[in-house]
């Protein structure tokens, strides 16, 4: 059976590591001691919490059909009078949208922003949440 460090787990469900250890300590996500003291994650147990959070409703008032959706930080804006190319970072995965010039200036967007791809077959989206 894999096993993964609280890091690792962290990193999989991209959340923060203090997040993890929360929900170790708390019983969302069972968690047993190394013989070196690290706290281990089964492979099972994070599958199954991976999932539980996959599937949890998205708390922002708003209906769409897309359901991969990616929160994370604006990295790069490259811009001419039309298009743009919007490159940003969801935890561990690269998203890189080209979306009108317009668009871009509606959500405001620049590195450091807060924003969310919506991906739906071959198209990403970029929203401000």
């Amino acid at each position: 059976m894999n096993q993964f460090k609280i890091g690792e787990a962290a990193q999989l469900l991209g959340v923060s590591t203090d997040t993890m250890r929360r929900w170790a300590d708390n019983g969302r996500c069972k968690a047993q001691r190394s013989v070196s003291g690290h706290r281990l994650v089964n492979g099972p147990d994070l599958a199954r919490l991976a999932q539980e959070l996959a599937e949890a409703p998205d708390d922002a008032d708003r209906t769409m059909s897309a359901r991969n959706r990616f929160t994370g930080l604006v990295t790069k804006v490259t811009k001419d009078t039309v298009m743009a190319q919007v490159e940003m970072q969801a935890g561990p995965h690269r998203v890189v949208s080209l979306i009108s010039a317009e668009a871009v200036d509606a959500l405001g967007l620049a590195p450091g922003v807060l924003a969310v791809a919506v991906i739906k077959a071959t198209n990403v989206v970029i929203e401000r949440p």
